[in-house]
């Protein structure tokens, strides 16, 4: 198993190393829609690289988390067990919370 908050640190020295943006949020937030995007365009065209493209969403987010000073495998844990004890109803085509939270 990984530690996510040891990639975390690992793909923004990464970042810090290779000269790339660490301070425009904004860019960042684009950057991680653009790959998800990829990644989706790769899904749809049923390419090979899909797997390589969620790993780009994947190093996007961790690098977002780690300027933001997130500890994103504490977020992902706490949310899952959120998720976890969370109702749900079905509506038309889509589940919805039954608490209507934004959470």
């Amino acid at each position: 198993m990984i530690d996510l908050k040891d990639y975390q640190k690992q793909i923004f020295q990464n970042k810090l190393d290779k000269g790339f943006n660490t301070t425009d949020i904004y860019r960042e937030f684009c950057s991680l829609q653009e790959e998800l995007t990829e990644a989706c365009i790769a899904y749809q065209k049923r390419s090979d690289s899909v797997g390589e493209e969620l790993a780009d969403v994947a190093i996007y987010l961790l690098s977002l988390a780690e300027i933001l000073n997130v500890d994103l495998e504490s977020e992902i844990i706490k949310k899952v067990a959120k998720n976890k004890n969370r109702q749900y109803k079905k509506e038309a085509d889509r589940w919805i919370k039954v608490d209507n939270t934004i959470n």
